[in-house]
């Protein structure tokens, strides 16, 4: 809110009702007599109540109107708009104290200086309308401006332009009487969306995003020319912002707003934007909470902010920067989600508009206000004209030697008039006593030295100037068009858009979040916890997550990580539950109730209730797991079934191989394995995995991996496959493709990375000033390499990733000399592999003028060996295909 209600002034307008807003009863009775009392006494009653409703009512409008929400025509809250017309009544070129200015708006604004100061300073944060002089704060590190009696301030050259026109002003008197202030201020730009605003009323509130000074010009002309425009926000803190919800700056909009965030060496990350509404003490303050509570962890964090802000965030070693990225989006003020509200004033009353209509509004009120400094410019004009037009006539025909034997005033005003009239024809309008007036106090020295010559020139300048005033009339959506972007011109400079337009992937917090607690279990009393330390330890865990287990009576349950949960005695499997997980498959092996048959089923478990207990079998009592195992990659173990000795059974022992049987849902019966009595089931054989590579894409607008199809296809990946990453700069790595990847934007190649084909390139060596030829292999897929020299003019030219790469070379013309025909260079016979840190082979010593990559020569592939593959969409990232303790085999669970 840019000006603070005080206490005192709602004391002022809203007296208190204490004893509330009726009476009723006995006690309105007891009143009643009370009040023919004082009234039989000659005392009058007031009752509360009616106070209440009318006061209440005048206070809560002055609020909404005067105070809190800004008018549409110039964009102003009230303070604001007395500030502006007392710096435009103290401005002469120079610097002026706050103090003096604060003291000087004080004549027009009925609250304290502090609201006004307040105002102010907000004001010239905006950079825009004042010129500041000295420490006015920072936005970025939210420090205050120092006290108004120390800094100065003007206006801008902008605000003198756009702000100000005297003469087309509508005014009216202060509060007490003494002066006149504007009642709006002609502002001939959409300054209220360039400033944004914010403010809380009674019952009402508003809240206007800014928006960028380029973009609103642009959009200015547009909606002149007919053409269609969009406007989105543009912050001063820069950052990142995600505007795909934010609904023209409606009510129920939405923007998302990030931070800046990049990895600046393998264990720290740097903070170089902040999202708006934040500041670097407020951001770091959130950094640290969410590392004390365990969300993330950091090692230290480095304010090294000053023009721009520059935060480090130190890792420990072993802690992944991608995911530390999406935890600081998750867990702390780096990002955070603003709803706008644009509400303003018109004709005294609050408007709920979009910013396009309130652009199309101030643009067509600039269209008004530049006609009315049109017409007002015309008439002074064509004043001018016919004045000059006068004085010629009076003085060339002497009329002047007509007044010289009257002896009355009457008479003098007579002889001119008399004077005059044969001359008059061509003149625009009547002649008037004013104008003979007007020329009876035409010196002397003026006649004798009037040129007819340079007379005529001035009307002759004064007709161009009319004619072309009236050209723009004519052409009033030219000119003002016209206007726009002269200011386009002059003032656009330094302005250009600060925050980057992105769309965002929704982070899930439980895949981001540290595991910072242990969660333990006893299985036999069928208690799960992070306090039970002396029980068996499970895994790490967050205090976010979701746990699911397993019951050796066929029963399941997710639930929410506590220091103490009771599942049922007997559990044989519990684990953090992954949402959506369909890469987990559970394989089990059961007697469906007392005396039934043996089933056997595969199935995973994508979503659940919580806290909601599931069979897994048919319900029946005396349900029993014989085997259970949960595998994170799909495996599919062989098992020994042995039946007890009873009666005529001919087969006591025989395997059974898991991947025999299909993955269906968790409610299925399975298959059946065997009428008999089961004595117990052991494992023969771990199995390898039964699901299929997964598939994975890059979205490029979002600069992120996904399964769902989106975007380029990059392959089909398994848990050993990685991918490939060189950007423009020359560095190369490889890394396993996990879903909360960040990407750079200079990104070159991003490919799955076959390890046995080389890479080749030509680059430009910045020392030599020469091009090279290099190609290498890949042998240390953990490090990030640069396969340039590390000459700051060395740059990348080509870089291929074909078996056999071909490039042509263009050669620049010699003077003199035909151009040396271009030529095509096989890469693979120009040189043989070498190492990454290899210098390579100089190219040519001809002076090149382009590099072009052509088409490669064909390559025959090997056929890959063939598999029998189950589909399992997944939904989980790569990286967390294996367990947490790193074991990635299938865990069985067997019992007699």
């Amino acid at each position: 809110m840019e000006e603070n209600d005080d206490l005192n002034d709602s004391q002022e307008h809203n007296p208190s009702n204490e004893g509330g807003e009726g009476l009723g009863g006995e006690q309105e009775q007891n009143n009643h007599s009370s009040a023919e009392n004082i009234e039989d006494q000659g005392e009058a009653l007031t009752r509360v109540t009616g106070m209440y409703k009318d006061w209440f009512l005048d206070y809560a409008s002055y609020v909404i109107l005067e105070r809190a929400v800004p008018a549409i025509e110039d964009g102003f809250k009230p303070v604001q708009r007395r500030i502006m017309h007392s710096l435009r009544e103290l401005d002469d070129g120079r610097y002026n104290k706050v103090a003096n200015v604060v003291g000087h708006t004080m004549q027009y604004h009925p609250h304290g200086d502090a609201s006004i100061a307040d105002a102010m300073v907000q004001i010239g944060q905006k950079d825009l309308l004042i010129d500041t002089q000295g420490n006015w704060g920072n936005i970025l590190t939210g420090d205050s401006a120092a006290a108004s009696r120390y800094i100065e301030a003007r206006l801008s050259k902008f605000a003198l332009e756009v702000v100000f026109s005297p003469k087309i002003t509508e005014w009216q008197l202060s509060y007490d009487g003494r002066k006149k202030e504007p009642v709006q201020l002609p502002v001939k730009f959409p300054l209220l969306l360039a400033q944004g605003a914010e403010g809380i009323a009674v019952g009402l509130s508003t809240k206007i995003m800014p928006h960028n000074f380029v973009e609103l010009i642009d959009a200015s002309i547009k909606h002149l020319q007919g053409k269609r425009f969009k406007l989105f926000p543009d912050f001063p803190t820069a950052g990142i912002i995600d505007v795909s919800n934010y609904n023209d700056g409606l009510r129920g909009g939405k923007i998302r707003v990030r931070a800046k965030i990049s990895q600046h060496s393998k264990n720290t990350l740097v903070i170089s934007e902040i999202p708006y509404g934040t500041n670097t003490s407020s951001l770091i303050d959130s950094i640290l909470k969410a590392n004390d509570k365990g969300k993330i962890k950091i090692k230290k964090i480095e304010d090294n902010t000053a023009a721009d802000v520059e935060i480090l965030v130190h890792l420990p070693t072993g802690i992944s920067p991608d995911k530390t990225i999406d935890a600081l989006y998750a867990f702390t003020a780096c990002e955070s989600s603003i709803s706008p509200l644009a509400c303003i004033i018109e004709d005294n009353k609050p408007l709920f508009i979009g910013v396009s209509e309130m652009l199309r509004r101030s643009t067509d009120a600039t269209v008004d206000l530049l006609k009315q400094e049109l017409e007002i410019q015309l008439g002074e004009l064509e004043e001018q004209w016919h004045f000059a037009s006068l004085e010629r006539i009076f003085i060339e025909n002497r009329i002047y030697r007509d007044i010289e034997e009257q002896e009355t005033w009457e008479g003098v005003i007579k002889a001119i008039d008399e004077g005059l009239k044969p001359f008059t024809k061509n003149l625009k309008r009547a002649v008037t006593e004013e104008d003979i007036v007007r020329l009876t106090e035409i010196r002397i020295k003026r006649i004798s030295k009037f040129d007819l010559d340079k007379a005529q020139e001035n009307l002759d300048n004064l007709e161009k100037k009319i004619a072309e005033i009236k050209h723009h009339l004519e052409h009033l959506v030219e000119f003002a068009i016209d206007y726009f972007q002269n200011l386009k011109e002059k003032y656009a400079a330094g302005r250009e858009r600060k925050s980057e337009i992105k769309l965002f992937e929704d982070i899930e917090a439980t895949k981001v979040v540290i595991r910072n607690t242990k969660l333990y279990v006893n299985r036999e009393e069928g208690f799960v916890g992070t306090s039970l330390r002396r029980d068996e330890y499970v895994t790490d865990c967050s205090d976010i997550d979701d746990i699911i287990a397993f019951t050796r009576d066929g029963q399941m349950m997710v639930f929410k990580v506590d220091s103490k949960t009771f599942v049922g005695k007997g559990i044989v499997h519990v684990a953090v539950f992954k949402k959506k997980d369909k890469r987990t498959i559970y394989n089990m092996i059961y007697r469906d109730g007392k005396g039934g048959a043996t089933y056997i089923k595969r199935f995973n478990v994508t979503s659940v209730t919580r806290d909601k207990i599931y069979e897994m079998g048919q319900g029946k009592p005396g349900t029993s797991v014989y085997y259970f195992s949960a595998n994170p990659n799909g495996e599919a173990e062989t098992v020994t079934i042995n039946l007890r000795n009873v009666g005529s059974i001919k087969k006591l022992k025989w395997d059974v191989d898991f991947a025999d049987v299909r993955i269906k849902g968790r409610s299925s019966k399975g298959n059946i394995v065997t009428k008999y009595s089961v004595k117990r089931v052991e494992l023969k054989e771990k199995g390898l995995s039964t699901l299929k590579p997964r598939k994975l894409w890059f979205d490029e607008t979002v600069q992120r991996l996904n399964i769902d199809d989106r975007g380029e296809f990059l392959g089909e990946f398994t848990s050993e496959d990685r991918l490939l990453i060189v950007t423009q700069t020359g560095q190369v790595k490889t890394v396993i493709p996990e879903l909360t990847l960040h990407f750079e934007d200079d990104i070159i190649v991003l490919e799955k990375w076959n390890p046995k084909k080389p890479l080749s390139l030509v680059y430009w060596e910045g020392e030599k000033e020469l091009f090279y030829v290099k190609r290498f292999l890949i042998d240390n897929p953990d490090k990030e390499e640069n396969v340039l020299t590390d000459h700051p003019k060395s740059r990348l030219e080509v870089f291929s990733t074909d078996f056999r790469p071909v490039v042509e070379v263009v050669f620049a013309k010699k003077r003199g000399q035909d151009r040396k025909d271009n030529w095509e260079v096989d890469l693979e016979e120009f040189i043989s592999i070498k190492g990454i840190t290899a210098m390579g082979n100089q190219l040519t010593k001809e002076k090149v003028l382009e590099i072009n990559p052509l088409e490669p020569l064909p390559y025959e592939h090997p056929e890959p060996p063939k598999t029998e593959e189950i589909e399992v969409i997944d939904e989980e990232n790569i990286g967390n295909d294996k367990k947490e303790d790193g074991d990635d085999k299938p865990q069985g669970t067997l019992f007699d």
